[in-house]
C-alpha cells in the first residue's frame, strides 16, 4: 500500500471520514480508492465481537469465543512466554472472526482494591504490568492482529470515570502510571493507544498533548495511532492538534465537521491533518501485509491454552497438608459457584464463551466422588438457615468439604467501584459453618480482586482462583487434585482489610478531582514502606514442593549487572518457582520507596533438578523521575539486590555500589520520607505536587456537555431523563436487581457527551444542553439544524463525489 500516494489523492471530506468510527466497531478506509475500513474488537482476554446491536457494557449479545483468565488471574503466572502464547491464541480468534485490531492489553496501575475493573489490568507493579503487556501484545501481533493499549493514562477508578481528574506528581506519573505503558510500547510496539476517558493533572487524556506528543511519541517512538476509548473524546477542537488520530465509535459528524472546518479556515494546518490520516493508514497497510500469512489453530486448541493460563495463574495461599487432594476422597462441593462460576467481569470484556466448564463438572471429569451443596444464593449471596444446614450435612458426611466463595457478577462491573473488600455475608457464614463440622475445609476464591478473609485462619487451605476463564473449572481441579502443581504467585498485595489500605479513606474519589496523595507509594510499596502486615503480601504463593536458591553472583554488564543464581526442587513433585529480583536504594536522599521488583524468572524443575537463572538487571533500573529536572537520574550509592521468593521472602542478598550522580535533598514533606498510616494529607501533596490543584470544574448550572446524568436530578427536564434512562435499563436487565444497580450507578457517572457513542451528533447534545438550561428556542433551533443537515447528507446533492 502506497501511503503518501493515497492520502494525496483524497478530498478534504475523506481524510476527515478516516478521524472517526464508520459505526460503533469499524473505521477508517476509503472507498473511493478501494482501501477497506478495519474491523475493531473487544476485549484483553478474549473477543467481544458484537454481530448485531452495540453496547460497551457488555449488555447485547456476541459471538461466542474462548473466554481467558482475565489479567488479574493471568498476571499471577509471572509467565512471559505462557502470556505470549495466550495472545497468539487471542489472534488466531481474532483472525477467524475476521477482527483487525484486539481492543487490550490493560495497564492501568491498582491503587486500590475497590476499583471495579481491576480484573481487566494486570497489576499493581508496572515493571510486572509492562513485561506482560509486551508479551500480550507480541503474541497477538505476531498473528497479524493489531493490539490497543489502554487506558492511557491514570484510568484508576471507574466512579465519575469520564469526568475525573487523576491529579498526579510527577515522580508517581511517571515511575508508576507511564512505566507500564513505555515498557509495553519499546518492546512489543503496539499498533494503537486506547486514550482514556479521565482527566490528568487538569487536561482530558484526549487532548493531552503532553502525554500523547511528548512523552509517548517524542521520549518512546511510539509510532502507532491513538485512538480514543468508546466516548472519551471531548473537545473536537483540541484532540487532533494534541495527538489524536481517532475518535470512536462513529459516525461523529460533528467531529469531521469542525475538523474540515478548521482546515479551511486556516484554524488547523491540513499537514496536521494529513500525519493522523497516515496514522491510520498505516493500520490498513499492517493489515493487508500480513492478510494470508498464517494458519489458524482451531477452538479445541485455544481452549486447552486458556487451561493452562488458569492452571498456571491460581495462587495457592494456604495449605496445610490437605492438598492435593487423594483420588478416592469423598468430598462436598458446596456453594452455588462451584456450578455456576464467577469466570470473567462484567462490561466491555464480557465473553459470550464457547465452552463453558465448572468445577463439578472438573471434578466428575475425573471419576471424583462428589455430593453438592448450593449454600447461597449465586446473584445476591445471601444464604438462609435451609441452604446453611444441607451444606453442613454434606460437609460434616465428606472427608473433604471444598467450599467455593467469592464476588458476585455486580460486585465487579465496568462502571462502578466496590463500597467495600467485604465477601457477601452468606458467603461467610457458610464458610464457617463447614469449618465448624469438616477440620478438612478448603476454600477457592473466585473474584477479580483481592477481598477480606474473616475466617482465613479456619480453613486447611484457600486457594485464590481470580476470574480463570471458561476453562477454570477443569483447571481448578486438575490443581487441587495434584495433576497440576500450583505455581501462580500474587501479582497484587492482598490486605488484611481495607482500613489497612493506603487510600482507604479517600477511594474513590467522589466528586470530580482524585488527588494521588500516597505519590509513589502504592501497592507493596506502602505496605513496604509503613511497615502494614498485609494477608498475603505481593509474589506470594505456595506450591506442592518446595525450592531452594544459592550462589548468587552479581557481575557487570554494561552499565548494569547480570544477577544470577541457582534454584533447585527440594521436594518430591514437579513445580514451578518464580524467582523475583528486587533493587532495594540503602540511605537514599530522594525519597524512595524500599524496593521494587525489577526482575523476574519462571522456571520449571523436576524433583531434585536444578537451573542457573540469570535475569539483567540494566543501569534505569536504579533510576527515579525528578520532576524538578523532567528526567530520570540514578542517585549514585550502595544498593541492595534481593533475589526472593516474594516481596516478603527474600532468599539471596548482596549489594553493589551503582555509578551516578550526587544526592541531594528534594524539599519534599517529611511525610514521604517516612511513611506511616493516615499520613498522607492534601496539605503534604500539595506541597509535594509543586503547583496549585487543577480548577475542578463545576458540576451545576449551566449545565454543558459535561454534566452528567446524576448531575440532572436539579433540574425537571433532567429528573424526567433519568426516570426514562432507568425504565430502559431494567427493559434491558430485567431479571438482575443488582447488576441494574450497578449499571444505574455507572449510568448516573456518565456526561451527556457521552450519547456520541450511539452515533448522535453532538451538536444534538448541545441543543438538549440549551433545553435544560431552560434556553428553549436556541436549544430547538440547534436541533432543527442537525435535522435539517441530516436530510442534506441523505438527499442526492449531499453525497459525495
Amino acid at each position: 500500500m502506497d501511503i503518501e500516494a493515497i492520502v494525496s489523492k483524497m478530498t478534504l471530506e475523506e481524510k476527515c471520514d478516516c478521524l472517526t468510527g464508520s459505526d460503533y466497531w469499524t473505521f477508517g478506509g476509503c472507498p473511493r480508492l478501494g482501501v477497506a475500513p478495519l474491523v475493531v474488537a473487544d476485549g484483553p482476554h478474549g473477543l467481544r465481537k458484537q454481530p448485531g446491536p452495540a453496547d460497551n457494557l457488555g449488555i447485547a449479545t456476541s459471538d461466542p469465543a474462548v473466554c481467558f483468565p482475565t489479567a488479574s488471574a493471568s498476571a499471577c503466572s509471572f509467565d512471559i512466554d505462557l502470556m505470549r502464547r495466550m495472545g497468539e491464541a487471542i489472534g488466531d480468534e481474532a483472525r477467524e472472526q475476521q477482527v483487525d485490531i484486539v481492543l487490550g492489553p490493560g495497564v492501568n496501575m491498582k491503587r486500590s482494591p475497590l476499583c471495579g475493573r481491576n480484573f481487566e489490568y494486570f497489576s499493581e507493579d508496572p515493571h510486572l504490568a509492562g513485561e506482560l503487556a509486551a508479551a500480550y501484545v507480541e503474541g497477538v501481533q505476531s498473528r497479524g492482529v493489531g493490539t490497543s493499549l489502554k487506558h492511557f493514562a491514570a484510568n484508576s477508578q471507574e466512579t465519575n470515570r469520564l469526568i475525573v481528574d487523576s491529579v498526579i506528581d510527577e515522580r508517581a506519573l511517571h515511575e508508576l502510571y507511564l512505566e507500564p505503558f513505555r515498557i509495553a510500547i519499546e518492546k512489543a510496539h503496539p499498533w494503537t493507544v486506547m486514550t482514556a476517558y479521565n482527566l490528568v493533572n487538569g487536561v482530558y487524556c484526549s487532548e493531552n498533548s503532553y502525554l500523547m506528543d511528548e512523552v509517548a511519541r517524542g521520549l518512546w517512538g511510539f509510532a502507532g495511532a491513538f485512538i480514543t476509548d468508546w466516548g472519551a473524546e471531548n473537545d473536537n477542537a483540541a484532540s487532533l492538534p494534541a495527538g489524536l488520530d481517532l475518535v470512536m465509535p462513529g459516525p461523529r459528524p460533528d467531529y469531521r465537521a469542525d475538523v474540515r472546518t478548521a482546515v479551511e479556515s486556516g484554524a488547523l494546518e491540513e499537514s496536521l491533518l494529513d500525519k493522523a490520516v497516515e496514522r491510520i493508514l498505516k493500520l490498513h497497510e499492517r493489515c493487508e501485509r500480513h492478510e494470508a500469512a498464517f494458519v489458524v489453530r482451531d477452538a479445541q486448541a485455544r481452549l486447552s491454552v486458556a487451561r493452562e493460563v488458569a492452571e498456571g495463574s491460581a495462587v495457592l495461599v494456604k495449605n496445610d497438608g490437605v492438598l492435593p487432594l487423594a483420588a478416592d476422597a469423598s468430598i462436598a462441593l458446596i456453594g452455588a459457584f462451584a456450578e455456576a462460576p464467577r469466570y470473567q467481569g462484567t462490561g466491555s470484556s464480557k465473553i459470550n464463551p464457547v465452552a463453558l466448564c465448572c468445577a463439578r463438572e472438573g471434578f466428575a471429569s475425573r471419576g471424583a466422588t462428589c455430593a453438592y451443596a448450593q449454600g447461597y444464593d449465586r446473584k445476591t449471596g445471601e444464604t438462609d438457615e435451609d441452604m446453611l444446614a444441607a451444606a453442613v450435612e454434606r460437609a460434616r458426611s465428606a472427608e473433604v468439604a471444598v467450599v467455593f466463595v467469592g464476588l458476585p457478577d455486580a460486585a465487579e462491573a465496568e462502571g462502578s467501584d466496590r463500597a467495600d473488600m467485604g465477601l457477601p455475608d452468606g458467603h461467610n457464614r457458610l464458610v464457617a459453618a463447614v469449618c465448624d463440622v469438616n477440620p478438612n475445609t478448603v476454600v477457592v476464591v473466585q473474584g477479580g480482586a483481592p477481598v477480606e478473609l474473616p475466617w482465613r485462619s479456619r480453613p486447611s487451605a484457600i486457594l485464590l482462583s481470580y476470574l480463570a476463564g471458561c476453562e477454570g473449572g477443569s483447571a481448578t481441579a486438575a490443581i487441587l487434585f495434584g495433576d497440576a502443581n500450583p505455581s501462580g504467585k500474587l501479582a497484587e498485595t492482598w490486605p488484611d482489610r481495607l482500613a489497612d489500605v493506603q487510600n482507604a479513606n479517600s477511594y474513590p474519589a467522589a466528586g470530580r478531582q482524585a488527588l494521588y496523595t500516597e505519590s509513589v507509594y502504592a501497592g507493596y510499596r506502602y505496605y513496604d514502606a509503613a511497615e502494614v502486615e498485609p494477608a498475603y503480601p505481593f509474589g506470594f504463593g505456595l506450591s506442592y514442593t518446595t525450592f531452594a536458591y544459592s550462589d548468587l553472583s552479581i557481575e557487570g554488564a554494561g552499565e548494569g549487572f547480570d544477577v544470577s543464581c541457582t534454584v533447585r526442587n527440594s521436594g518430591a513433585r514437579k513445580g514451578a518457582e518464580v524467582v523475583q529480583l528486587y533493587v532495594a536504594p540503602v540511605d537514599p536522599c530522594a525519597f524512595m520507596v524500599p524496593q521494587q521488583l525489577k526482575g523476574f524468572a519462571k522456571v520449571s524443575l523436576e524433583p531434585g533438578e536444578e537451573k542457573r537463572i540469570t535475569m539483567a538487571l540494566p543501569h534505569r533500573a536504579f533510576a527515579h523521575y525528578d520532576a524538578g529536572r523532567g528526567d530520570w537520574i540514578v542517585e549514585g550509592g550502595c544498593y541492595e539486590i534481593r533475589v526472593s521468593a516474594s516481596s516478603r521472602d527474600v532468599r539471596l542478598v548482596d549489594t553493589v555500589l551503582v555509578p551516578g550522580e550526587v544526592g541531594h535533598s528534594d524539599g519534599v514533606p517529611d511525610v514521604y520520607h517516612r511513611v506511616e498510616p493516615g499520613c498522607f494529607t492534601n496539605e503534604a501533596f500539595l506541597a509535594l505536587y509543586g503547583r496549585p490543584f487543577p480548577k475542578v470544574l463545576t458540576a451545576m448550572r449551566p449545565y454543558t456537555a459535561n454534566a452528567t446524568v446524576g448531575d440532572l436530578r436539579t433540574s425537571l427536564i433532567g429528573r424526567l431523563v433519568q426516570a426514562a434512562l432507568r425504565r430502559e435499563l431494567k427493559t434491558l436487565i430485567p431479571d438482575d436487581k443488582e447488576m441494574r444497580a450497578a449499571f444505574d450507578r455507572a449510568a448516573m457517572d456518565t456526561p451527556l457527551r457521552a450519547v456520541a457513542m450511539s452515533g448522535i451528533d453532538m451538536n444534538v447534545v448541545k441543543g438538549v444542553v440549551d433545553i435544560l438550561n431552560y434556553r428553549f428556542i436556541r436549544g430547538i433551533k440547534r436541533l432543527r439544524a442537525v435535522n435539517s443537515h441530516a436530510k442534506d447528507a441523505e438527499s442526492p446533492r449531499g453525497e459525495r463525489p
